[in-house]
């Protein structure tokens, strides 16, 4: 069986300064020629969006930072948090409105850095029902996820485009089971992640799917990026900032190679989808990142400010506050 956890072999640049450092709550202890051991668990099983971190381990820029790191498979971001904050995980890559209900409610986390700047939260369907706007899903049946952020903010946008919650029908369909619901016709749309979703439903059903994301209806919200505990930012620092560092590159050097970044996830991650629904995953989460903005991960306050506040008009977030609540911004580089 291929390992999901495979050890990167470049020489350990920055090893000094991370051996250095105090040690967490979660002591991952050394790994091979003394690099430190680190775990990131995903936000759910790998899909084309997570094939950088297998890219920065393969090119050896984990490495390069002094670290040995292991990808592990999430089972939805609300429990990645709750792996970072009972220091199960030294990282985590998590959607950014279930890290603000998790603050908020005094989960002890922060993000890093979203990296995914444009929400992917999404309604998907197949192409053949014609739907190309927000009123065409009039009369549809909508399957979703009670507890996610696309569930709880879907009735704000369809009052946000001039619909009434009793103009669509929801069911309400566990996450692992909306593709099959759709691709059997029990529904006619799923809310879900346009970019992992949407080339395997194409792979299940041979027809080609269509999808509308929130962020273009007006409800854009930070996607996903990397969690970390406030216990480890404060004694760990100098291996936060190590580990964002080789992340930040993973993701501009996978950007620039597609087929060697899935290449990378295809060899080492387990479950993995087949490797054409790979490439297009990874290459329809590219354009999320807004590169041509600025450095892979380097976040405005403006943009944290309003995920706030459509998470506290839309989806119960309680006293908001300002962005530095969820987000420490001292970890990223411009680049």
């Amino acid at each position: 069986m291929r390992r999901l956890a495979i050890a990167a072999t470049a020489a350990a640049l920055l090893l000094g300064s991370i051996a250095a450092c105090g040690g967490s709550d979660r002591d991952s202890g050394a790994g091979a020629d003394g690099k430190k051991k680190v775990t990131l668990t995903l936000n759910w099983v790998p899909y084309g969006e997570h094939a950088p971190f297998y890219y920065g381990i393969k090119k050896g820029f984990y490495a390069e930072e002094g670290i040995e790191l292991e990808v592990k498979p999430g089972n939805g971001s609300g429990k990645t948090l709750q792996a970072v904050a009972q220091n199960q995980t030294d990282f985590g890559w998590a959607d950014t409105p279930p890290l603000l209900k998790a603050v908020a409610t005094g989960m002890k986390v922060k993000s890093v850095g979203v990296f995914l700047q444009k929400g992917p939260s999404s309604i998907e369907f197949l192409a053949d029902k014609n739907i190309t706007k927000l009123t065409d899903l009039k009369g549809k049946t909508i399957g979703g996820t009670p507890g996610d952020a696309m569930y709880a903010t879907f009735p704000a946008l369809l009052k946000a485009n001039g619909m009434a919650a009793s103009d669509v029908k929801v069911v309400n369909v566990d996450a692992a089971g909306k593709i099959a619901a759709l691709a059997e016709g029990k529904v006619d749309a799923i809310m879900g992640f346009f970019h992992d979703q949407a080339p395997t439903i194409e792979a299940k059903t041979g027809k080609k799917t269509s999808y509308l994301l929130f962020a273009d209806w007006g409800m854009n919200m930070l996607g996903t990026g990397l969690v970390a505990n406030d216990a480890t930012l404060k004694k760990d620092s100098e291996l936060v900032k190590a580990f964002v560092r080789a992340t930040q590159k993973s993701w501009t050097e996978a950007a620039k190679d597609i087929p060697g970044a899935t290449d990378a996830m295809a060899e080492m991650a387990d479950n993995e989808p087949a490797k054409e629904v790979l490439v297009k995953q990874l290459t329809l989460a590219l354009p999320l990142l807004k590169l041509d903005a600025g450095a892979a991960g380097v976040n405005d306050p403006q943009s944290w400010t309003e995920s706030i506040e459509l998470m506290t008009k839309y989806a119960e977030l309680k006293d908001g506050g300002s962005p530095d609540k969820y987000w420490d911004n001292s970890f990223t580089s411009k680049g």
